[in-house]
C-alpha cells in the first residue's frame, strides 16, 4: 500500500517561508522577491498590497510554480501546502494541486481565455481533467458554475467565444473556471483592475459570496487600499520584493507603522475631511528602486523622512511588535501616526 500524507488540520493552509524568486537579465539578476514570509489561514481572506513592481504577483505566481523558467527560478524558501513543500514537485504533481486545490484568477481575462475556444469548452476541459468527469457531465458542471456567479442564461452562454463576453462576464466566467473543481485556496491577482467601478464592487461581492458557499481561503492581491479595507481580514504590505507589515485589517488601517504603510494610506481620498478643508492628495517622493542593484540596507530609506543613517547599513528584520502586528522597520516604536 502506497502511504498517503497526513494533512495537518491545524496550522497554517498556505505557510511561504523564505521565498525568493529571482530572474536572470542582460543587466544581471532581478530579485523580484527576495525573502518573503506569508501564511494564509483556513477561511481567511489575506490582501497583499503593494504599487506596481513590488514582487505580488511574482509572489502569487510562485506558489503554483507559473513562472517562466528560466529566464525565472526559485533561488531559495519554502512553499508550503498544507505541510507539503510544493518548490521540489515536478510538472505532473504540480499539475494536480492546480485548479483541484489552488486555482488563481488573472488581472485579465481576456488574455486569460483562449480566444478560439467557447467558454463552455475552456470550463469543461478543467472539470474533466481535475475530476474524471465525462464531456456532459463537465459541461453540466460548467453551467452549474456559469450560472453559480450570476451568468444569466448560463445553457445559451455556454457556447459564446470570449469575445461575446463583457469584460464583467469574462472575469465571471474566469472565476467560475477557477472554482469548479471546489479550491481550498483561491489566488486572485488584481481580479478587478481592468472592470470599472461598479463591476468590481460587483466581482468583489461575488468573491465573498463564493470564499462562503465553498469554505475557502483567498489570497487576493491588488494596489487599491480601498479594496484592502472591504474585503480583507489580514493584510500584507509589499515593498522591493519583500513584506515590510503585516496585521489584521482593522490594526493596519488604525495604526500603521511602517513609513510605506503609512504613505498608501494617506494617498486615499477621504470625503469626510475633504468637507472639513480642501487638501492636496499626499505622495510617497522618489521611486522604486532597482531591484538588479538594490540599495543597501532599507529599500525604503531613499524614500522614507524618517530615515536616519542606521537604515542605510543593514536591512531591517519583519519583527512583531505587538501580538500580530509584524513590521520591518527599526523606528516603527517612534513613529508617530499622522
Amino acid at each position: 500500500m502506497i502511504a498517503v500524507p497526513m494533512i495537518p488540520t491545524n496550522g497554517p493552509l498556505l505557510d511561504i517561508r523564505g521565498l525568493k524568486t529571482h530572474f536572470a537579465t542582460d543587466d544581471g539578476m532581478l530579485r523580484a522577491v527576495d525573502g518573503v514570509d506569508l501564511s494564509i489561514g483556513r477561511g481567511e481572506t489575506v490582501c497583499v498590497v503593494g504599487e506596481s513592481g513590488c514582487g505580488k504577483t511574482v509572489t502569487a505566481l510562485s506558489v503554483l510554480k507559473l513562472i517562466a523558467m528560466p529566464p525565472g527560478r526559485i533561488v531559495d524558501g519554502e512553499i508550503l501546502w498544507q505541510g507539503r513543500d510544493l518548490i521540489p514537485l515536478n510538472a505532473d504533481e504540480i499539475n494536480r494541486v492546480r485548479a483541484k486545490e489552488i486555482a488563481i484568477v488573472f488581472q485579465e481575462p481576456m488574455t486569460s481565455l483562449n480566444p478560439v475556444y467557447t467558454i463552455g469548452d475552456q470550463i469543461g476541459e478543467v472539470i474533466e481533467l481535475h475530476q474524471g468527469l465525462s464531456r456532459r457531465a463537465a459541461l453540466d458542471r460548467a453551467i452549474e458554475m456559469l450560472s453559480l456567479v450570476q451568468i444569466p442564461n448560463p445553457q445559451r452562454r455556454i457556447n459564446d467565444y470570449p469575445h461575446h463576453f463583457s469584460g464583467g462576464m469574462r472575469q465571471r466566467a474566469m472565476i467560475a473556471m477557477a472554482l469548479s473543481c471546489n479550491p481550498k485556496l483561491l489566488i486572485a491577482d488584481e481580479p478587478t483592475t481592468a472592470l470599472d467601478v461598479t463591476i468590481q464592487a460587483q466581482i468583489l461581492d461575488l468573491l465573498q459570496d463564493m470564499k462562503s458557499r465553498l469554505s475557502m481561503s483567498i489570497m487576493l492581491i491588488t494596489h487599491a487600499m480601498g479594496v484592502v479595507a472591504e474585503v480583507a481580514q489580514r493584510v500584507a504590505v509589499m515593498y522591493a520584493g519583500k513584506v515590510v507589515e503585516e496585521a489584521a485589517v482593522d490594526r493596519l488601517f488604525a495604526n500603521p507603522r511602517h513609513p510605506y504603510t503609512q504613505g498608501l494610506i494617506r494617498s486615499i481620498p477621504r470625503i469626510d475631511l475633504a468637507v472639513q478643508r480642501k487638501r492636496r492628495l499626499e505622495t510617497i517622493a522618489g521611486v522604486v528602486p532597482n531591484l538588479i542593484d538594490p540599495p543597501q540596507g532599507c529599500r525604503f530609506a531613499p524614500r522614507c523622512p524618517f530615515a536616519v543613517d542606521e537604515c542605510r547599513r543593514a536591512q531591517p528584520e519583519l519583527r512583531e511588535i505587538e501580538p500580530g502586528h509584524k513590521v520591518a522597520c527599526i523606528r516603527a516604536e517612534e513613529i508617530v501616526v499622522q
